[in-house]
Protein backbone atom coordinates (compact mmCIF):
# COMPACT_ATOMS: atom_id res chain seq x y z
CA UNK A 1 0.00 0.00 0.00
CA UNK A 2 1.43 3.65 -0.88
CA UNK A 3 2.05 6.23 1.34
CA UNK A 4 -0.85 8.49 -0.41
CA UNK A 5 -3.24 5.63 -0.18
CA UNK A 6 -2.29 4.70 3.41
CA UNK A 7 -3.23 8.49 4.27
CA UNK A 8 -6.46 8.26 2.59
CA UNK A 9 -7.63 5.58 4.58
CA UNK A 10 -6.45 7.16 7.46
CA UNK A 11 -7.95 10.03 6.73
CA UNK A 12 -11.56 8.80 5.70
CA UNK A 13 -11.48 6.89 9.07
CA UNK A 14 -10.96 10.07 11.13
CA UNK A 15 -14.61 11.57 9.18
CA UNK A 16 -15.94 8.61 10.37
CA UNK A 17 -15.49 8.73 14.09
CA UNK A 18 -17.63 11.79 15.75
CA UNK A 19 -16.77 10.66 18.99
CA UNK A 20 -13.31 9.71 18.67
CA UNK A 21 -10.57 12.64 19.65
CA UNK A 22 -7.26 12.18 17.89
CA UNK A 23 -4.27 14.73 18.28
CA UNK A 24 -1.41 15.19 15.33
CA UNK A 25 1.04 17.49 15.15
CA UNK A 26 -0.95 19.55 12.86
CA UNK A 27 -3.95 19.92 15.38
CA UNK A 28 -6.69 17.94 17.13
CA UNK A 29 -9.06 16.14 14.92
CA UNK A 30 -12.23 15.62 16.91
CA UNK A 31 -15.28 14.29 14.64
CA UNK A 32 -16.53 15.67 11.44
CA UNK A 33 -15.22 19.19 12.74
CA UNK A 34 -11.41 18.45 12.55
CA UNK A 35 -9.40 19.34 9.68
CA UNK A 36 -8.98 15.33 8.39
CA UNK A 37 -5.23 15.71 8.42
CA UNK A 38 -4.12 12.56 10.93
CA UNK A 39 -0.67 12.12 8.39
CA UNK A 40 1.22 8.79 7.14
CA UNK A 41 1.28 6.76 10.72
CA UNK A 42 3.91 4.72 8.86
CA UNK A 43 6.49 4.53 6.38
CA UNK A 44 5.67 2.35 3.28
CA UNK A 45 8.02 -0.46 4.70
CA UNK A 46 6.19 -0.87 7.80
CA UNK A 47 2.92 -0.57 6.13
CA UNK A 48 3.82 -2.87 3.89
CA UNK A 49 4.35 -5.42 7.05
CA UNK A 50 1.39 -4.42 8.99
CA UNK A 51 -0.87 -5.35 5.89
CA UNK A 52 1.45 -8.66 5.11
CA UNK A 53 -0.41 -10.84 7.83
CA UNK A 54 3.05 -11.78 9.58
CA UNK A 55 1.15 -14.55 11.47
CA UNK A 56 3.33 -17.52 11.02
CA UNK A 57 5.69 -19.09 13.62
CA UNK A 58 9.46 -19.42 14.20
CA UNK A 59 9.91 -22.23 11.78
CA UNK A 60 7.58 -20.81 8.75
CA UNK A 61 9.79 -17.80 9.01
CA UNK A 62 13.22 -19.12 9.14
CA UNK A 63 11.43 -21.59 6.14
CA UNK A 64 11.02 -18.10 4.04
CA UNK A 65 14.33 -16.71 4.87
CA UNK A 66 12.66 -14.08 7.06
CA UNK A 67 14.78 -13.10 10.88
CA UNK A 68 12.63 -14.92 13.84
CA UNK A 69 12.53 -12.31 16.42
CA UNK A 70 12.58 -12.97 19.53
CA UNK A 71 10.33 -12.71 22.82
CA UNK A 72 12.08 -13.38 26.51
CA UNK A 73 9.39 -13.90 28.60
CA UNK A 74 8.81 -15.47 32.34
CA UNK A 75 6.83 -18.22 34.23
CA UNK A 76 3.93 -16.59 36.76
CA UNK A 77 5.00 -17.14 40.40
CA UNK A 78 3.45 -18.76 42.41
CA UNK A 79 4.01 -15.70 45.01
CA UNK A 80 2.34 -13.17 42.83
CA UNK A 81 -0.19 -12.87 45.60
CA UNK A 82 2.53 -10.90 47.35
CA UNK A 83 3.04 -8.59 44.53
CA UNK A 84 4.61 -5.36 45.10
CA UNK A 85 1.37 -2.56 44.57
CA UNK A 86 1.35 1.27 44.32
CA UNK A 87 -1.83 2.67 43.02
CA UNK A 88 -4.27 -0.18 43.36
CA UNK A 89 -5.90 -1.80 46.00
CA UNK A 90 -4.67 -5.54 46.80
CA UNK A 91 -7.78 -8.11 45.40
CA UNK A 92 -7.01 -12.22 45.20
CA UNK A 93 -5.29 -13.33 42.35
CA UNK A 94 -6.49 -16.84 40.50
CA UNK A 95 -3.28 -17.92 39.43
CA UNK A 96 -4.17 -20.67 37.66
CA UNK A 97 -6.05 -18.26 35.57
CA UNK A 98 -2.88 -15.56 35.77
CA UNK A 99 -1.02 -18.49 34.12
CA UNK A 100 -4.04 -19.49 31.23
CA UNK A 101 -3.48 -16.07 30.50
CA UNK A 102 0.14 -15.80 30.44
CA UNK A 103 0.53 -18.51 28.55
CA UNK A 104 -2.37 -16.64 25.68
CA UNK A 105 -0.21 -13.41 25.46
CA UNK A 106 2.67 -16.25 25.01
CA UNK A 107 0.52 -17.64 22.16
CA UNK A 108 0.09 -14.26 20.63
CA UNK A 109 3.48 -13.44 20.11
CA UNK A 110 4.18 -16.96 18.70
CA UNK A 111 1.23 -15.96 16.29
CA UNK A 112 3.54 -12.69 15.35
CA UNK A 113 6.53 -14.87 14.25
CA UNK A 114 8.17 -14.85 17.49
CA UNK A 115 10.02 -17.55 19.28
CA UNK A 116 8.98 -17.41 22.74
CA UNK A 117 11.44 -17.80 25.47
CA UNK A 118 10.17 -18.74 28.47
CA UNK A 119 12.71 -18.35 31.53
CA UNK A 120 11.92 -20.69 34.61
CA UNK A 121 9.29 -19.60 37.56
CA UNK A 122 11.33 -17.97 40.28
CA UNK A 123 9.20 -18.54 43.52
CA UNK A 124 10.32 -16.65 45.80
CA UNK A 125 9.75 -13.35 43.70
CA UNK A 126 6.40 -12.08 43.33
CA UNK A 127 6.49 -9.66 40.79
CA UNK A 128 9.44 -11.47 38.29
CA UNK A 129 6.54 -12.29 35.35
CA UNK A 130 7.15 -8.57 34.57
CA UNK A 131 10.33 -9.38 32.68
CA UNK A 132 9.96 -5.56 31.58
CA UNK A 133 11.38 -3.88 34.22
CA UNK A 134 14.12 -6.25 34.20
CA UNK A 135 15.94 -4.36 31.37
CA UNK A 136 16.01 -2.20 27.98
CA UNK A 137 16.99 -4.06 25.10
CA UNK A 138 17.96 -2.41 21.90
CA UNK A 139 19.29 -3.15 18.95
CA UNK A 140 23.05 -2.59 19.76
CA UNK A 141 22.93 -2.82 23.19
CA UNK A 142 20.85 -4.33 26.68
CA UNK A 143 21.18 -2.34 29.85
CA UNK A 144 20.11 -4.23 33.29
CA UNK A 145 18.48 -2.24 35.14
CA UNK A 146 18.01 -1.81 38.82
CA UNK A 147 14.66 -1.90 39.90
CA UNK A 148 12.84 0.85 42.08
CA UNK A 149 11.04 -1.95 44.41
CA UNK A 150 13.75 -3.20 46.72
CA UNK A 151 11.68 -6.86 46.53
CA UNK A 152 12.60 -6.90 42.76
CA UNK A 153 15.95 -6.56 42.29
CA UNK A 154 17.16 -10.13 42.51
CA UNK A 155 14.78 -10.44 39.02
CA UNK A 156 17.75 -9.10 36.84
CA UNK A 157 20.06 -12.44 37.25
CA UNK A 158 18.20 -14.56 35.09
CA UNK A 159 17.24 -11.50 32.62
CA UNK A 160 20.83 -11.02 32.21
CA UNK A 161 21.59 -14.57 31.84
CA UNK A 162 19.11 -14.73 28.70
CA UNK A 163 19.97 -11.42 27.38
CA UNK A 164 24.08 -12.25 27.57
CA UNK A 165 24.70 -14.45 24.32
CA UNK A 166 22.23 -12.13 22.18
CA UNK A 167 23.36 -8.67 23.47
CA UNK A 168 25.64 -6.78 25.13
CA UNK A 169 25.02 -5.88 28.31
CA UNK A 170 25.56 -2.60 30.72
CA UNK A 171 24.03 -2.12 34.26
CA UNK A 172 22.37 0.39 35.84
CA UNK A 173 24.82 0.58 39.57
CA UNK A 174 23.60 1.91 43.06
CA UNK A 175 21.99 4.46 43.71
CA UNK A 176 20.63 4.21 40.84
CA UNK A 177 17.55 2.73 40.20
CA UNK A 178 15.61 2.55 36.81
CA UNK A 179 12.72 0.40 36.13
CA UNK A 180 12.18 -0.78 32.68
CA UNK A 181 8.20 -0.16 32.71
CA UNK A 182 9.34 3.34 33.06
CA UNK A 183 11.63 3.37 29.48
CA UNK A 184 9.96 4.34 26.43
CA UNK A 185 12.08 3.73 23.24
CA UNK A 186 10.99 6.35 20.47
CA UNK A 187 13.44 5.23 17.45
CA UNK A 188 16.93 6.88 18.57
CA UNK A 189 15.04 9.34 21.76
CA UNK A 190 14.87 7.58 24.74
CA UNK A 191 11.72 8.76 27.02
CA UNK A 192 12.18 7.58 30.84
CA UNK A 193 9.46 8.36 33.09
CA UNK A 194 10.38 10.17 36.91
CA UNK A 195 8.70 7.90 39.18
CA UNK A 196 9.22 6.42 42.64
CA UNK A 197 10.46 3.47 40.43
CA UNK A 198 13.68 5.47 38.50
CA UNK A 199 15.63 7.94 40.03
CA UNK A 200 17.52 11.08 39.05
CA UNK A 201 20.88 9.04 39.43
CA UNK A 202 19.43 5.56 37.41
CA UNK A 203 18.48 8.27 34.37
CA UNK A 204 21.79 9.80 34.53
CA UNK A 205 23.71 6.50 34.23
CA UNK A 206 20.88 5.00 31.33
CA UNK A 207 21.86 8.81 29.51
CA UNK A 208 25.46 8.06 29.86
CA UNK A 209 25.34 4.48 28.88
CA UNK A 210 23.21 5.19 25.95
CA UNK A 211 25.04 8.38 24.44
CA UNK A 212 27.72 5.98 22.67
CA UNK A 213 24.67 4.32 20.50
CA UNK A 214 23.53 7.60 19.55
CA UNK A 215 20.79 7.69 22.16
CA UNK A 216 19.13 10.52 23.34
CA UNK A 217 17.70 10.35 26.98
CA UNK A 218 15.38 12.70 28.41
CA UNK A 219 13.26 12.25 31.21
CA UNK A 220 9.28 12.93 31.68
CA UNK A 221 6.91 13.66 35.23
CA UNK A 222 4.46 10.65 35.39
CA UNK A 223 1.51 11.50 37.61
CA UNK A 224 -1.21 8.69 39.08
CA UNK A 225 0.26 5.43 37.70
CA UNK A 226 2.69 3.40 38.64
CA UNK A 227 4.94 3.66 35.34
CA UNK A 228 5.23 5.51 31.96
CA UNK A 229 3.90 2.83 29.67
CA UNK A 230 0.84 2.67 32.16
CA UNK A 231 0.34 6.38 30.71
CA UNK A 232 1.66 5.85 27.42
CA UNK A 233 2.88 3.48 24.75
CA UNK A 234 3.78 3.67 20.88
CA UNK A 235 1.56 1.32 18.69
CA UNK A 236 2.48 2.87 15.34
CA UNK A 237 5.35 4.10 13.93
CA UNK A 238 4.14 7.79 15.01
CA UNK A 239 0.95 7.39 16.54
CA UNK A 240 1.25 7.09 21.09
CA UNK A 241 -1.79 6.07 22.65
CA UNK A 242 -2.21 7.94 26.30
CA UNK A 243 -4.13 8.70 29.04
CA UNK A 244 -4.11 12.15 28.85
CA UNK A 245 -4.54 12.75 33.29
CA UNK A 246 -1.64 11.09 33.77
CA UNK A 247 0.83 12.16 31.22
CA UNK A 248 0.69 16.03 29.82
CA UNK A 249 1.05 14.76 26.15
CA UNK A 250 0.78 17.79 24.21
CA UNK A 251 4.30 19.51 26.35
CA UNK A 252 6.14 16.06 26.33
CA UNK A 253 5.23 14.38 22.84
CA UNK A 254 4.62 17.50 20.86
CA UNK A 255 5.21 15.87 17.39
CA UNK A 256 3.61 13.04 17.80
CA UNK A 257 -0.05 11.53 16.29
CA UNK A 258 -1.79 10.57 19.45
CA UNK A 259 -4.97 8.69 20.57
CA UNK A 260 -6.15 8.78 23.67
CA UNK A 261 -8.02 5.88 25.68
CA UNK A 262 -11.40 6.18 26.52
CA UNK A 263 -11.99 7.80 29.54
CA UNK A 264 -14.02 4.59 30.94
CA UNK A 265 -10.62 2.37 30.62
CA UNK A 266 -7.83 4.96 32.03
CA UNK A 267 -5.28 1.55 32.19
CA UNK A 268 -6.20 1.01 28.42
CA UNK A 269 -2.76 3.02 27.87
CA UNK A 270 -0.75 0.00 27.95
CA UNK A 271 -0.21 -1.55 24.34
CA UNK A 272 2.27 -4.25 22.90
CA UNK A 273 3.33 -2.70 19.66
CA UNK A 274 5.09 -5.75 17.49
CA UNK A 275 5.94 -7.01 14.32
CA UNK A 276 3.41 -4.52 12.93
CA UNK A 277 0.29 -5.25 14.97
CA UNK A 278 -0.41 -4.62 18.86
CA UNK A 279 -1.07 -6.94 21.69
CA UNK A 280 -3.83 -5.63 24.03
CA UNK A 281 -6.13 -6.43 27.00
CA UNK A 282 -8.87 -7.56 25.87
CA UNK A 283 -10.73 -5.73 28.95
CA UNK A 284 -10.32 -2.64 27.42
CA UNK A 285 -12.51 -2.73 24.00
CA UNK A 286 -13.58 0.55 24.07
CA UNK A 287 -9.94 1.65 23.25
CA UNK A 288 -9.51 -0.73 20.61
CA UNK A 289 -11.94 0.07 19.12
CA UNK A 290 -10.89 3.68 18.93
CA UNK A 291 -7.09 1.89 17.82
CA UNK A 292 -8.89 0.00 15.10
CA UNK A 293 -11.04 2.67 13.41
CA UNK A 294 -7.05 4.27 12.90
CA UNK A 295 -5.73 1.78 11.61
CA UNK A 296 -3.51 -0.11 13.92
CA UNK A 297 -4.63 -3.96 14.11
CA UNK A 298 -5.15 -5.06 17.83
CA UNK A 299 -4.47 -8.62 18.73
CA UNK A 300 -6.72 -9.24 22.09
CA UNK A 301 -5.75 -10.98 24.65
CA UNK A 302 -7.07 -11.52 28.42
CA UNK A 303 -4.81 -10.12 31.10
CA UNK A 304 -7.06 -8.68 33.95
CA UNK A 305 -5.72 -10.85 36.25
CA UNK A 306 -2.13 -9.75 36.51
CA UNK A 307 -3.77 -6.45 36.30
CA UNK A 308 -4.59 -6.82 39.56
CA UNK A 309 -0.88 -6.84 40.21
CA UNK A 310 -0.11 -3.55 38.15
CA UNK A 311 0.89 -5.67 35.22
CA UNK A 312 0.28 -4.61 31.83
CA UNK A 313 1.08 -6.04 28.41
CA UNK A 314 4.39 -4.80 27.79
CA UNK A 315 5.74 -5.98 31.44
CA UNK A 316 5.20 -9.60 30.55
CA UNK A 317 7.99 -9.82 27.59
CA UNK A 318 11.23 -8.75 26.21
CA UNK A 319 11.29 -8.03 22.57
CA UNK A 320 14.03 -8.23 20.42
CA UNK A 321 12.77 -7.29 16.91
Amino acid sequence: MSRRKYGATLRRAAWALPALRIRSPEGNIEGRRGSGQIGVLASDARCATWYAAPNCGPSARIARGLPVPIAITRAVSRAIIHCELTHLDRAPIDLAEARRQHDAYEDALRSLGFDVQRLPEEPELADSVFVEDAAVVLPEVAVISRPGAASRQGETTAVAQALEPLRTLVRIQPPGTLDGGDVLVLNREIVVGRTPRSNADGISQLRSLLSPFGYTVRDVPVTGCLHLKTAVTRVAERVLLVNPEWIDYRAHFPNWIVVEVDPSEPFAANALWAQGRVIHSSSFSRTAERLARVGVRVVPVPADELGKAEGGVTCCSLLLE
